[in-house]
């Protein structure tokens, strides 16, 4: 059953933190895009990091450049997606993502998707 899995959500302050975390299981991801999206209440899914399958190298929506930082972890199976100086604009529900090739920010491709883990930012 191949599964991804997020955690590390939560209620945040304006100007906070948050880490989140996504955990394969189920199949080798080491040659995988991993992708982080989000959807906000009303709003259409956006895409706002992936990190690509063949260079490793990281991209990000400009909403979020400077602010978020994507990474992975072949031997743990795991994807971090690292959250500062985070805005109310920030809530959403987030989703990390998993694909064979190399899909940039849209969804379309990617194969495996988690549940979701809601990020709230407020005062």
């Amino acid at each position: 059953q191949f599964q991804l899995v997020e955690s590390g959500g939560g209620l945040v302050q304006p100007g906070g933190s948050l880490k989140l975390s996504c955990k394969a299981s189920g199949w080798s991801w080491d040659y995988y895009a991993i992708a982080w999206f989000r959807r906000a209440p009303g709003k259409e899914r956006e895409g706002v990091s992936c990190i690509s399958s063949r260079s490793g190298t990281s991209y990000y929506a400009d909403s979020v450049k400077g602010r978020f930082t994507t990474s992975k972890d072949n031997a743990k199976r795991m994807a971090y997606l690292e959250m500062t100086n985070l805005k109310p604009e920030d809530t959403a529900v987030y989703y990390c993502a998993a694909g064979p090739l190399d899909y940039g920010l849209g969804p379309a491709g990617y194969t495996y998707w988690g549940q979701g883990t809601q990020v709230t930012v407020s005062s």
